[in-house]
């Protein structure tokens, strides 16, 4: 975990909306779909285990969040209603991912090269 990013203050899960509002101690407030953090999720599943291992997800519009459980002081672990439960995301992970989320979006909806390229490595 990077020490200089901000640790949230606020998760919420809008379950009609299906999103999860996150707030940051430096004031950042992000609204994240869940089909958003399925289709990234930092697990291997999804990110392989390695450059060119990467498994683009699809037909997650649907998803929703069924439990959301801490793990540690530094990440939270969501399991979806698709049965997907192995992705830990860390505060700086979240963090990225509303930082980035419009061009994340964008690339997932057309894709191009690998989306996953510019993620922040898993520590």
């Amino acid at each position: 975990m990077d020490g200089s990013t901000p640790q949230p203050t606020e998760i919420k899960l809008r379950q009609k909306s299906r999103l999860m509002e996150l707030v940051f101690s430096d004031g950042s407030r992000f609204e994240l779909s869940y089909e958003l953090l399925r289709v990234y999720s930092p697990s291997a599943e999804v990110g392989g285990h390695g450059p060119g291992q990467e498994v683009l997800q699809v037909g997650k519009c649907d998803v929703d969040i069924s439990s959301l459980e801490p793990s540690g002081s530094y990440a939270v672990q969501p399991t979806f209603s698709d049965g997907h439960s192995t992705g830990i995301y860390t505060w700086d992970y979240l963090y990225w991912l509303g930082k980035n989320r419009e061009t994340l979006w964008r690339e997932y909806l057309e894709p191009g090269p690998a989306p996953f390229e510019q993620r922040p490595k898993s520590k």
